[in-house]
């Protein structure tokens, strides 16, 4: 099972990579640093890893509710990681505040996020991920603030603040 697994996610990454219709700042982020080590679990340890809400969106693609999650007002110096492997993911120095009801950033930690198109409505969004262990984070939308444009719109249960 793991060997399948391992097998599944570095499939993933390539065709993460080269995935079409997102945008250059997108794609350049995605590939702007060596990939890190795998982390993979079965489905049982994920389970047992993380709450009911961080199960649903980490590996299940989920949505937490707007405005619910209180990294939306964190604003001490810091490191937002990834909730399933404790990646870091965001530096606070890219958090801003979008008005959308989830935690916002500019850019990521490069190489800690890979993305995918999202075809699960009638418009394509650009899901974003973690390298590490292909943790579902949230989307990215390009009408964020400059220099890079981007809004990584990040569902806050599947992160983890650490304070500097």
């Amino acid at each position: 099972m793991r060997r399948r697994q391992v097998l599944e996610c570095t499939a993933l990454a390539v065709v993460m990579s080269r995935v079409l219709g997102v945008s250059e700042a997108v794609a350049a982020t995605a590939r702007a640093a060596p990939q890190p080590k795998l982390v993979i679990h079965t489905d049982a340890e994920w389970r047992a890893m993380l709450t009911n809400d961080q199960y649903l969106v980490l590996r299940h693609e989920g949505t937490e509710r707007p405005s619910s999650s209180p990294l939306i007002n964190e604003h001490r110096a810091g490191t937002f990681s990834c909730a399933g492997c404790k990646q870091p993911v965001f530096s606070s120095k890219a958090k801003f505040d979008s008005n959308t009801g989830w935690p916002s950033f500019s850019e990521p930690i490069a190489g800690s996020v890979a993305t995918q198109p999202d075809h699960n409505l009638p418009v394509e969004r650009t899901e974003a991920h973690c390298t590490r262990c292909g943790s579902h984070l949230g989307h990215i939308f390009e009408d964020g603030p400059p220099p890079t444009g981007l809004r990584y719109c990040i569902n806050g249960v599947a992160l983890v603040f650490t304070q500097a």
